[in-house]
């Protein structure tokens, strides 16, 4: 008994001595990483010295780490091999499962997910996620789908409107755009790894806002998170008027001899999308993504069968080198916007089975929709020539108008859902996330269930799109409007400049000058975008111009 008695004191006091020691350790690295030196454990020999943030970053998980030797040493002690009763607070990045991927806070509605092993995606399936701008979700399998703006979806009958005003230059910048996009997209993902001692790449962040985090720090270390908070929700937000806008719009034009107007239309819309408010997840919405998807691409079919019907009527003069010059900048929103999917590329990398694959991934989708976009805009546009329409479908014959539109009002309520919930799961987590750093209590109770005074606010949401529909019913302006202000800037100035910043000592010449070029680009197309959509805005709000 004494022997056992004098066993078990020594493994206390020498796991106390241990813990002192590591402690210790971990402060002197920490003064040294603060006066710029290079802060390593055996356990993580990343090298942060070139980033005050990161170097913060790692020594979190350092003391992390004993904690957990802590904690581990005490069920040992006692028999259990819990992690004790509190729970671990700290950078969340730091917290992970065997995948390598972050838990979700303990006090979210997604906590009873954390220990299910997360399924990872092919290439292929990454490609059609990109293609159809889709972010892998990190709890469920089901939960696949959070659509901002699709690739290929209902704001692509817009680019001929964009050909009308541009010509071959609008052409032009379909490819240009992809080209950006793509290179863009890569490089944003360079960002989110490190070289550790030995040179390797290491994943050390996670999202988009853990970049512009990171190119904030020290001085402003959240700043560049709610900006990109920012942006998304305003995209997220528009992207939902404009699937409303789109529904009145079609419908208007489907029934012309009803006397209902488009504004009643957006509103009998917006009656069906109410449900939405009770969503709690995208589990039951995404089973129709494929089927709804699917069904666009046969529509896009019919479409294009029919302008090949009428080759012969095709206006190919009207094709020239020239711009409209108060309506080119807009054309340049609507089709960046057709492109952003950047938000969604770190979580979409981190679920690929290889992200090696990343790249060739990003090459062969762009080509894609690239080759499809700049087809379909260019046929269209030789279809109809200078009576192009804001949506190209209401160009089509009564005939066939009725049902072609009817299909794409489907499509686009089904759509509807994924960027609502997407910018409700941002809001939640920027202003009423318990346990945080949030402003407002949790929008959930202990029970899960969605709290009234939370369901209330996702009602305001609801209406505030249709209200926003209904007195701005301009399909391609909005669409312009919102390519120039958030599109740009999250396609082609922040990953440009976040490269710059995070691996300035790393980058060739050629590297450098593309990112500023793309930089200097992309902020000229930005400020001329947006101005000319606002001038328009405003000259059709003056002079009450319904189309």
């Amino acid at each position: 008994m004494a022997t056992l008695i004098r066993s078990k004191l020594s493994n206390k006091l020498s796991n106390a001595a241990t813990s002192v020691s590591n402690k210790s350790q971990a402060k002197v690295s920490g003064m040294f990483a603060r006066m710029g030196f290079q802060a390593a454990t055996d356990e993580e020999g990343l090298g942060f010295a070139a980033c005050d943030d990161l170097d913060y970053d790692h020594r979190q998980g350092m003391q992390m780490d004993i904690l957990t030797t802590d904690e581990a040493g005490a069920g040992e002690g006692s028999g259990q091999t819990g992690t004790g009763d509190g729970g671990l607070d700290g950078d969340s990045r730091y917290q992970r499962d065997g995948n390598g991927a972050p838990l979700p806070p303990s006090g979210s509605k997604d906590a009873g997910l954390a220990d299910e092993v997360k399924p990872k995606i092919t290439a292929w399936e990454a490609g059609w996620n990109v293609t159809n701008a889709i972010q892998p979700r990190n709890s469920q399998r089901q939960r696949y789908v959070t659509c901002v703006s699709s690739f290929w979806g209902c704001l692509c009958w817009v680019l001929p409107y964009a050909i009308l005003h541009g010509g071959y230059l609008g052409l032009f910048l379909i490819i240009f755009a992809a080209v950006v996009c793509c290179y863009t997209g890569k490089i944003l993902i360079a960002c989110l790894y490190e070289e550790d001692e030995d040179g390797r790449l290491v994943r050390v962040r996670d999202s988009y806002v853990d970049i512009a985090n990171a190119c904030c720090a020290p001085r402003f270390p959240s700043l560049g998170g709610h900006i990109v908070n920012v942006a998304q929700i305003i995209e997220l937000v528009m992207t939902c008027i404009l699937y409303v806008v789109v529904s009145g719009n079609l419908m208007y034009n489907s029934f012309p001899n009803m006397p209902i107007s488009q504004k009643s239309w957006a509103i009998i819309a917006t009656v069906a999308l109410l449900p939405c408010a009770f969503l709690k997840n995208l589990k039951a919405v995404s089973k129709f993504s494929l089927l709804c998807t699917m069904a666009h691409f046969v529509i896009n079919v019919l479409v294009i069968a029919y302008c090949l019907s009428r080759a012969r009527d095709w206006a190919w003069d009207k094709v020239k080198f020239y711009i409209d010059v108060k309506k080119f900048p807009i054309s340049i929103g609507i089709i960046v916007f057709s492109y952003t999917s950047q938000i969604f590329l770190p979580s979409l990398e981190g679920n690929m089975n290889k992200p090696s694959e990343f790249h060739c991934m990003m090459n062969w989708t762009h080509i894609a929709a690239c080759i499809l976009k700049g087809l379909f805009a260019l046929v269209a546009y030789l279809t109809w020539a200078d009576t192009t329409k804001e949506v190209i479908t209401d160009n089509l014959p009564s005939t066939i108008r009725a049902v072609v539109n009817l299909f794409l009002v489907a499509k686009a309520l089904l759509s509807y859902p994924l960027p609502f919930f997407a910018a409700v799961e941002v809001l939640e987590k920027s202003f009423f996330n318990d346990g945080g750093h949030a402003y407002f209590p949790g929008c959930y109770g202990g029970d899960g269930r969605l709290k009234s005074w939370g369901l209330t606010l996702r009602c305001i949401l609801v209406v505030f799109t249709l209200l926003m529909a209904i007195y701005v019913p301009h399909f391609a302006l909005l669409m312009g409007l919102t390519g120039s202000l958030t599109g740009a800037g999250l396609c082609f100035l922040l990953p440009s400049l976040f490269h710059l910043k995070l691996l300035w000592r790393k980058l060739l010449w050629h590297h450098v000058f593309f990112d500023v070029a793309i930089f200097v680009i992309g902020g000229i197309c930005s400020i001329s975008g947006f101005i000319h959509s606002m001038e328009g805005l405003v000259e059709a709000y003056k002079y009450n111009i319904e189309d």
